[in-house]
């Protein structure tokens, strides 16, 4: 008897495990694409919501598809009472990601029928899950503090109402403008860990709101999630521009990971980076220098010097921090906004596979030993 062999790849790095049309990268010429339409474009012209729609439905909405899409997320912004009162016992030193998680399981005590046949309940969880995902993220950032959580205002839109419930003030145009494009430049991008989890919750046909806490949780892991907070972290320690070399030097000698550089897909500049730099600088001419961002600049400018032979260049995660943080976005709520982002992506990745769905089930190598017999306890 033959016995099938196949090779081991740890990761399951570069295995296709999916055909997807939702988005495409080309590592080697920096290329990201929704749906066809480079995100460059998207960021000039688009806005999150409309982005969204076309991650999740696959083509650009007309002007009535995208009123009446907006028009729904901003009447189902607010959360269930019990929800709230379920946020409020978190404990105040929990992690933001994880009071997430939680709150987007909850939503499927309340909305969940797996009536997945039904267009009407396809619609109606899109709608919910990114209408409701900020406003978890800023209630509890409130809660956390003793406030009670800021009501959504139906007379904003989708990215600056975020900031006035997270800030209790209304943002700048330009601030919000530029968090709107934030969000667009994570919104997708491909098949990465939290999304090839959603796809895999996704194939066991349970409800959509398991499937997106289950993507928020992979996402919270520090190598996916949490770089740009990493990031703001090495810049404090590294403190000056005349400690920038001295330190990627260090860093190359001893192996150790410079954070917000380096791409599993990417070979040149991460075009998403070259986006929120020139966000950055905008921000930065409008409400005041930051020196964080020249050392970031001259850490950049050194490591492409010192390691851009090897195809390591600055990733999305190195500039997003910055202008998060010149918001005034606490650094613990940068993972968290990711996935309010991501939330798009992995319901296009969620549709697609419910379209054509097989349950994943992966095979392994079996590295233990055989015919061990059984030793009784009194035995041993």
């Amino acid at each position: 008897m033959t016995v099938a062999t196949c090779e081991y790849i740890p990761g399951l790095a570069n295995v296709p495990a999916a055909q997807s049309s939702v988005s495409h990268v080309n590592g080697q010429s920096g290329i990201l694409e929704y749906r066809g339409i480079r995100i460059e474009g998207l960021a000039q012209k688009s806005t999150f919501l409309e982005t969204a729609y076309l991650l999740i439905w696959g083509e650009l909405p007309t002007k009535d598809e995208l009123d009446s899409f907006e028009r729904d997320i901003r009447y189902h912004r607010r959360i269930k009472y019990r929800i709230r009162d379920m946020m409020k016992c978190f404990p105040e030193t929990g992690h933001p990601m994880d009071a997430l998680q939680t709150s987007a399981a909850a939503l499927g005590l309340f909305y969940s029928r797996r009536a997945l046949n039904d267009p009407q309940y396809i619609r109606g969880a899109v709608v919910r899950l990114l209408a409701k995902i900020p406003t978890m993220v800023a209630a509890f950032q409130l809660m956390r503090k003793g406030n009670d959580a800021v009501q959504p205002n139906d007379d904003l839109d989708y990215a600056t109402n975020f900031l006035y419930m997270l800030t209790e003030r209304l943002p700048d145009p330009l601030a919000a403008r530029i968090f709107d494009v934030c969000l667009m430049l994570h919104a997708e991008h491909t098949i990465n860990a939290s999304t090839f989890s959603a796809m895999v919750t996704a194939s066991t046909m349970t409800d959509p709101y398991a499937v997106i806490a289950s993507a928020v949780g992979t996402l919270a892991g520090p190598l996916h999630g949490g770089a740009n907070e990493e990031v703001i972290l090495m810049l404090e320690e590294i403190g000056s521009v005349e400690n920038v070399r001295p330190y990627v030097e260090q860093a190359i000698v001893q192996k150790s990971k410079i954070m917000g550089f380096g791409h599993r897909v990417y070979k040149v500049k991460d075009p998403r980076a070259t986006i929120l730099q020139g966000l950055a600088e905008q921000l930065f001419e409008k409400t005041g220098h930051d020196t964080y961002y020249d050392i970031a600049v001259e850490l950049e400018k050194v490591v492409e010097e010192k390691l851009g032979h090897k195809g390591v260049y600055a990733n999305v995660d190195f500039y997003s921090g910055l202008v998060y943080r010149k918001l005034g976005i606490p650094t613990d709520l940068f993972t968290p906004i990711f996935a309010i982002a991501r939330v798009a992506g992995w319901l296009a990745h969620w549709r697609e596979q419910i379209g054509e769905n097989r349950i994943f089930r992966p095979t392994q190598i079996y590295t233990g030993q055989h015919n061990i017999p059984y030793i009784p306890i009194y035995e041993r």
